[in-house]
């Protein structure tokens, strides 16, 4: 009598870490059978435990749509909203293994308004299996994530063409399919594409080969999961961001983070991308302890043989291979936000283990996925692809998204919800970031002052329109006049009548309009001025960026709260009348919204203050200089 070995905990353990991870996700459009394949290959691949086959078996009674069957996409569409529906909404991960390879799969929605959950999974992933329903042929959304997968750098597909139990797994059905795919995928960069006919439901080509296809002679899914051979990164050298500046004691210091790309060894001579300083390995640290070299996807700490300026976002590169620097690029986004984007609003970006501010400087045009046209675009909308130009607030150390996904792939962040708004893959540098200098002159900014006797600032009025801000602004020059001061009023009709004659007042519009008026008032505050500027500004975004742009320690942003009601009372420009009437769209208060400051420097109500107590307070503000946000 035979007995079949048992296997310890620790040498199952051992052979699982000798095994390679591959991700891959699983996405197609709704209905083609995504949950229910994967469901399928948990339960073939005996990967599910007791308690959860009996929950399975009861919840297929209670929700499943396969009568007094198993119904196996119940095991991945775990959310309550998913199962009364039928429908996959949020991405669910699963992790098994087999004794070949272990598998993370990420099951995506495949309704269009879940697009930016399918790229959230679809970023990590290696391989995507592309689920066509066989009775269906290709869809729009089938087309539609065909090219996310190849815009995320997913170069291995699987085109599984489900559902082959309706047709009598007629042969000249898997062809047809497999010929417009292959025909529609020509321009998208696959580097191998594996058509398999199967039956989610039935089991066909899952795990085991089926009889009911005796015309198909390639592998099962599982057995091409097992065995597909990955593409490497086409980059070259070593890419180490670091993430953390590890100093448990006076006596360490340690640099630690996640390799990238490439190995690095002991000895190794490396350069700080940001410093250009260069600096040797002196030892490299791992949860086992110290080793002689690390290889690409090992977390690691670097003890380096010198003091070096190193903190939290450097990245380390090898010396004789460093990597490019810029503040400005090229990059497609998927706009992730439920507010749209907009060209000139400012952002903060994450890039790696780097984070910086960023402004969105142009959209160059919005990418059709259906029919990969390109379309003109003011605005980015939910999960809209576009082409877009980004400027940086300091240089960041990049690759381009096609050699490293690490170095070539941001994230843009809303600075007061802190949601991620957008994805992006850097395409290239902007030309002008190499091109264009700062020039260095002999007369500063404190020379400057020093000869007007008095700092340069920037007093920022907001508020409504009505409220007193241009009022204010102009009694608040004389008396820095009369003071001997030198001012400037940037006043909104003004400026619009000449700087910003070309714009309008949609948000677009406004957005550039103040984008326009930080940088003149920099300008201005450079020169020595006292800079004077009566703005609605009604975004807290943009008064945000202005803040930024000038520097804190000389930005007094006066809030004119004046309620709506007075406003509308005054009305000096007859604005709120047309507005109220129909005629004058995008009126802030009105049917454009206003976000009033969370902090200012000084608030002001002239319903309720005289215009010479309220100079008197601001010429009290002015004396105290405003604090860091």
């Amino acid at each position: 009598m035979t007995h079949t070995p048992v296997v310890s905990a620790q040498d199952f353990l051992e052979q699982q870490n000798h095994l390679t991870l591959l991700r891959f996700i699983t996405c197609g459009s709704v209905d083609d059978g995504k949950s229910t394949l994967i469901g399928r290959l948990l339960w073939d691949s005996r990967q599910l435990f007791d308690d959860q086959l009996a929950s399975l078996s009861h919840d297929s009674r209670r929700y499943g749509t396969q009568g007094e069957n198993i119904d196996f996409a119940l095991l991945v569409d775990g959310l309550a909203a998913e199962r009364e529906q039928g429908i996959t909404i949020d991405v669910a991960y699963r992790y098994f293994s087999t004794p070949r390879r272990k598998f993370i799969v990420a099951d995506t929605p495949g309704h269009e308004q879940y697009t930016r959950n399918m790229v959230t999974a679809a970023s990590t992933a290696q391989v995507a299996i592309l689920l066509v329903d066989s009775t269906q042929g290709l869809l729009t959304q089938t087309r539609r994530h065909a090219y996310l997968v190849a815009l995320l750098g997913i170069r291995h597909v699987v085109l599984a063409i489900n559902k082959m139990d309706c047709l009598g797994y007629a042969e000249a059905v898997y062809q047809r399919i497999t010929d417009d795919f292959r025909h529609f995928a020509q321009t998208l960069k696959f580097h191998d594409i594996t058509a398999i006919p199967l039956s989610a439901l039935q089991g066909d080509n899952v795990t085991h080969p089926s009889t009911n296809t005796p015309w198909y002679s390639g592998p099962t899914l599982l057995e091409h999961l097992e065995t597909v051979s990955l593409v490497s990164s086409p980059g070259e050298g070593l890419l180490y961001p670091v993430q953390w500046v590890n100093r448990p004691n006076s006596t360490f210091r340690g640099f630690s983070g996640t390799l990238e790309r490439g190995k690095v060894r002991v000895g190794d001579v490396l350069r700080v991308t940001a410093s250009g300083q260069t600096t040797t390995v002196h030892d490299i640290i791992t949860m086992d302890g110290s080793r002689t070299e690390a290889i690409e996807g090992q977390a690691i700490t670097l003890t380096l043989s010198s003091e070096t300026d190193i903190s939290r976002g450097d990245i380390l590169t090898h010396a004789h291979h460093p990597i490019e620097s810029t503040d400005q690029f090229e990059a497609t986004l998927v706009w992730m936000g439920e507010e749209p984007g907009h060209a000139g609003r400012a952002y903060a970006l994450k890039l790696a283990t780097q984070w910086t501010t960023a402004t969105l400087t142009g959209i160059k045009f919005r990418i059709n996925v259906n029919t990969q046209a390109h379309e003109p675009a003011k605005e980015l909308a939910l999960n809209d692809i576009a082409s877009c130009t980004l400027s940086c607030s300091r240089p960041l150390a990049f690759t381009s998204y096609d050699t490293s996904k690490s170095l070539g792939g941001f994230i843009l962040v809303d600075r007061f919800s802190h949601a991620t708004v957008a994805a992006g893959m850097i395409h290239h540098s902007l030309r002008r970031a190499q091109n264009v200098h700062r020039q260095l002159l002999t007369i500063t900014r404190n020379d400057r002052e020093r000869m007007n006797g008095h700092p340069g600032a920037v007093v920022w009025f907001t508020g409504l329109s009505g409220s007193g801000k241009s009022t204010l602004a102009n009694g608040l020059e004389i008396e820095l006049y009369a003071q001997g001061k030198r001012t400037y009023i940037l006043d909104g009709d003004n400026i619009r009548q000449g700087l910003s004659k070309d714009l309008g007042f949609t948000e677009a519009d406004r957005i550039e309009n103040i984008r326009r008026i930080a940088e003149v008032a920099k300008l201005m505050c450079d020169a020595g001025l006292i800079v004077l500027t009566a703005f609605i500004s009604p975004f807290r975004n943009e008064r945000d960026m202005a803040r930024e742009l000038i520097g804190a320690h000389r930005f007094f942003e006066i809030y004119v709260s004046t309620n709506l009601e007075t406003c509308e009372q005054r009305d000096p420009k007859g604005l709120y009348r047309k507005a109220r009437s129909g005629k004058l769209p995008n009126m802030t208060g009105i049917n454009s919204p206003y976000e009033a400051p969370l902090n200012p420097h000084l608030v002001i109500d002239s319903a309720q203050l005289s215009p010479d107590e309220a100079i008197a307070n601001l010429l009290k503000c002015l004396d105290s200089p405003p604090q860091s946000h």
